[in-house]
């Protein structure tokens, strides 16, 4: 074989080889243009989710705020509710002192009074006289 046949083919070898580099590099700069391309588009798609996001965060908070001022305005509520139920038991047993001292009266007047006839059942809470 000739020298020159050689250098011939050494040099297409060279060239085939530097056209291969070349492509690959290309391939390799398109494809990370592509993924930057790819990137920018999601994190545009992040961006206005966040936005969203934000946006239900700050409902959930305002809801939860709500929450506590209707939960502090419902122990208030219980709190009046209580208080307003011992002052019913209160008043209820000062009704029924009230009522037996009533009761008593009546049955004292009835003992002194001579034109009273005795009764055997004991005076109805409703007596009226």
């Amino acid at each position: 074989m000739a020298t020159s046949s050689i250098i011939f083919i050494v040099v297409v070898a060279v060239v085939v080889v530097a056209l291969l580099v070349v492509l690959t590099v290309l391939v390799q700069r398109r494809r990370a243009e592509h993924h930057r391309v790819e990137a920018a588009e999601i994190r545009d798609r992040a961006g206005e989710q966040s936005h969203l996001a934000a946006q239900r965060e700050a409902l959930a908070t305002a809801t939860a705020a709500r929450a506590r001022a209707a939960q502090a305005e419902a122990d208030v509520k219980a709190a009046e509710a209580s208080g307003l139920a011992h002052r019913a038991a209160v008043q209820r047993g000062e009704a029924v002192d009230s009522r037996n001292q009533v009761n008593r009266e009546y049955s004292r007047a009835d003992s002194i009074d001579p034109d009273s006839e005795p009764v055997d059942a004991p005076p109805e809470s409703g007596r009226g006289r």
